[in-house]
């Protein structure tokens, strides 16, 4: 263990599964043909709040409507800076809903509401390493959105394209563990975007395909814990053998709806 690396204490927005279902499918993991155990679901998210405040971390929470049954994973939302809250711009019709929904909730807690001219899916496609934002598109968010990211924050955003379908977003495929370092899985990738991160992060972690299909790489760091999903036993090795300490969530139950801890948890930062 690396005695020199220090928790920090996050601010972080949930939103309870309480009307969570798979009633239809846009993304290779929805089947609506299985009935969903929602006590389970909120039983398992439960869980995950719990771990979180357990290690010191804030957990606001936005209450549910119904109809919205996404709204659980709040990553998607948004993606907040500086207090600034850019509103997503959902590609699928199914989860519009959501976004005036999270609109409300941003303004009445004060942050800055900016509604996107492109469309992007918050925290999902857009991650923060350090100064710089790391931003996927090829399945749910437009390239013009990053542009508009840029413009909009101040930051340096890197542009990234995924290829396979199961890794929609960039947060199924990739996580910040420090401000020069992230975890990702390299099958994900088209080949252009597999150099850029072989240049920019040389001691990135890479997770193999059992590590991503199990959504291992749907995780958050807080400078030493890493919250992961359970089933991701060999990313959870790998970053206890570089000196991390894993924090195992089983949310087996909204992984049905293509979701897991990184999708529950939205990052809140003044």
């Amino acid at each position: 263990m690396d005695g020199r690396r220090e928790a920090r204490t996050d601010h972080f927005l949930m939103c309870p599964p309480t009307h969570f279902d798979v009633t239809y499918a846009i993304n290779p993991w929805m089947d609506p043909g299985r009935p969903v155990d929602r006590d389970l679901a909120v039983r398992q998210w439960t869980g995950l709040r719990a771990a979180y405040e357990a290690f010191g971390h804030t957990v606001e929470v936005v209450a549910p409507e119904p109809g919205l049954p996404d709204m659980v994973y709040a990553a998607n939302s948004a993606f907040v800076l500086d207090g600034i809250a850019l509103l997503a711009r959902f590609q699928h019709p199914q989860r519009r809903g959501e976004e005036p929904a999270y609109a409300r909730w941003f303004a009445a807690h004060g942050f800055t509401v900016v509604q996107p001219d492109h469309v992007h899916e918050g925290e999902g496609d857009l991650v923060l390493v350090g100064d710089t934002i790391l931003a996927g598109s090829g399945f749910r968010t437009d390239p013009a959105a990053h542009h508009e990211v840029a413009q909009l924050l101040g930051r340096e955003v890197v542009g990234l394209e995924l290829v396979d379908p199961r890794f929609y977003h960039l947060d199924t495929a990739l996580f910040a563990l420090g401000p020069d370092q992230v975890v990702y899985f390299p099958g994900a990738f088209s080949p252009a975007s597999r150099q850029v991160l072989r240049q920019r992060y040389p001691d990135a972690i890479l997770a193999d395909e059992a590590d991503a299909s199990a959504f291992g790489l749907n995780a958050i760091c807080d400078g030493r814990h890493v919250f992961l999903p359970a089933p991701a036993e060999t990313m959870a090795k790998r970053l206890d053998d570089a000196g991390w300490v894993p924090v195992p969530i089983d949310l087996s139950e909204l992984l049905r709806g293509g979701g897991s801890v990184k999708c529950c948890t939205l990052e809140l930062r003044r």
